[in-house]
């Protein structure tokens, strides 16, 4: 079944690690999953359990980092790990029961530990990180100059609490239980935090400014890694996703060949495919199932317009499909009361106006949907748009068949009466014949200081989106002052931080300034000329 091992670095410090085995004569390929979550569970909330693993012929070696189960040493974060991954492939090779052939998988902080070693160790056979990214602001934190606020604290959260248990801190444990039971945490989290993991990864990153780079820090794989059969899992609902895309780039651009699926999956819910997905993976890379390489740099793509999976080529610069649509936007100032007021336009006849969107903090518009709210995935968010402190700007029914293939951008001026404000904006299908609204993709972009008391233009970089668009069906982009609880809220003043509504919190109405508005799409994948991804 399986038998648990101590590996002892460099320096002393026992990494606990379970190694399952296949009931078969040996020895065999090994996969490896280093998590901080506690070996025993092995990442099955998405992934197959080992004995699955070993029934097709793999060992499997799944390590608590350091510091976390019953690894001993401190909990580091991400810093912590190359060294590590180090040390615990040249155990696996050593092992008798392994053939040399080595595999890694996981996600999330198990999909980033694959990725980092040192400059000078040699690469495994493959690796099948998913959902997770190497810059920890971009791709782990923030999003549009504002920390995510309810993945933050709830991720902190369970950090602290897993720290508790290995100090048998009862009162810690319980008292963060009981605050992500019932909500609470969405207010006091961050006191938790400070309370129960003050040098935790989490409150660090809470401490930096989002808007900023300075302090924060990016990791890099090494460029040998990133040339190694590579499978890149992302999902159109999961805050990593711009880091999957990343990573594809910079595979690219190092010369590697990645395979990337982004399907229809939250961070915590995938497809049902994705299993063996990755088993046919590691058979063609480990077990020689078929010539290597078959499906290299292949890009798998589900539509969430037809749900079905559509394959995609590369894209570069100068591609036709680099700016594949552009709208204008328009109203006469009614876009927030009357939903067939505001007006999405291509061509762009007719467009302008300004519209006053007022954000009331006692009633913040919640986040709903998407890749960052507590109710992630795809929804029908008609009650929200109906509200009045959105505004909603929807196109004529299209005439043809459209492809929304890229990273919506949203360029608009806007300005506030109070020195803070947030833009919140949505990209919405109303398929024809139906009273649905279906989110696609969602974007947020905080203002603080001076600068938002004046007319500017804004950029909205939006969640990345991959949705055909038939002929009756209308476009539709939505506008509020938040997007709660999936960031804090803006309290209208730089000078009081981010939070909970509370009663330091102002109102704030935003005019949004239409004559230059346009939304565009960027495309999803892109090197430059210099072979470097993009930014």
């Amino acid at each position: 079944m399986f038998a648990d091992h101590n590996l002892i670095t460099a320096d002393g410090v026992a990494l606990a690690s379970r190694l399952w085995r296949p009931d078969a004569p040996g020895p065999w390929p090994c996969l490896l999953m280093r998590q901080p979550y506690g070996r025993a569970i092995a990442s099955t909330v998405t992934l197959p359990h080992p004995q699955w693993w070993c029934r097709h012929g793999f060992m499997v070696l799944v390590q608590d980092v350091r510091g976390q189960g019953d690894s001993g040493g401190v909990f580091k974060g991400f810093s912590q790990e190359a060294e590590d991954t180090a040390t615990t492939l040249d155990w696996i090779r050593d092992h008798p029961d392994c053939n040399g052939r080595i595999g890694l998988y996981g996600f999330s902080y198990q999909g980033l530990t694959q990725l980092l070693a040192p400059e000078d160790c040699a690469p495994p056979d493959c690796m099948a990180p998913a959902m997770c990214g190497l810059d920890e602001r971009h791709h782990w934190s923030c999003e549009g100059g504002a920390h995510w606020w309810h993945l933050g604290l709830g991720w902190g959260l369970q950090l602290a609490a897993l720290q508790a248990r290995r100090r048998k801190d009862q009162n810690a444990w319980g008292e963060i239980r009981e605050s992500l039971e019932n909500g609470r945490y969405l207010r006091n989290g961050r006191d938790l935090l400070e309370r129960h993991d003050p040098d935790g990864m989490a409150l660090r990153w809470l401490k930096l400014p989002a808007d900023q780079a300075d302090g924060w820090t990016q990791h890099h794989s090494p460029r040998s890694w990133l040339r190694r059969p590579l499978l890149l899992l992302g999902g159109w609902w999961d805050p990593h996703l711009r880091g999957v895309l990343d990573l594809a780039e910079r595979s690219r651009a190092a010369g590697g060949s990645p395979e990337l699926h982004i399907g229809p999956a939250t961070h915590l819910q995938w497809w049902p495919q994705s299993s063996e997905l990755l088993l046919n993976f590691f058979q063609r890379h480990l077990q020689d199932h078929s010539a290597p390489g078959e499906n290299a740099g292949v890009v798998r793509l589900w539509d969430q317009g037809s749900d079905q999976w559509i394959d995609m080529p590369w894209t570069t610069a100068d591609s036709p499909t680099a700016s594949a649509i552009g709208w204008h936007l328009a109203s006469d100032g009614l876009a927030c009361l009357d939903p067939n007021e505001g007006r999405l336009l291509n061509p762009p006849e007719g467009s302008g106006g300004t519209v006053t969107v007022v954000h009331d903090p006692w009633r913040p518009v919640p986040a709903v949907g998407g890749h960052l709210s507590p109710s992630a995935g795809p929804c029908d968010r008609s009650s929200i748009d109906q509200r009045s402190d959105v505004a909603v700007f929807t196109s004529a029914p299209l005439q043809d068949t459209r492809v929304l293939n890229g990273r919506p951008v949203l360029r608009c001026e806007a300005s506030a009466d109070q020195p803070g404000f947030d833009l919140g904006v949505t990209l919405s299908r109303l398929p024809a014949g139906s009273t649905t609204t279906q989110q696609l993709s969602m974007g947020l972009r905080r203002v603080l200081g001076d600068s938002a008391l004046r007319r500017e233009e804004r950029l909205v970089e939006l969640q990345p989106v991959y949705a055909s668009l038939q002929p009756g069906d209308r476009l539709r982009l939505s506008f509020a002052g938040t997007a709660w609880p999936a960031v804090a809220i803006n309290p209208g003043t730089p000078h009081h931080p981010c939070g909970a509504p509370s009663l330091e919190c102002r109102v704030i109405s935003i005019a949004l300034h239409l004559d230059k508005a346009l939304l565009w799409i960027d495309p999803l994948l892109v090197l430059h000329p210099d072979g470097t991804p993009a930014d």
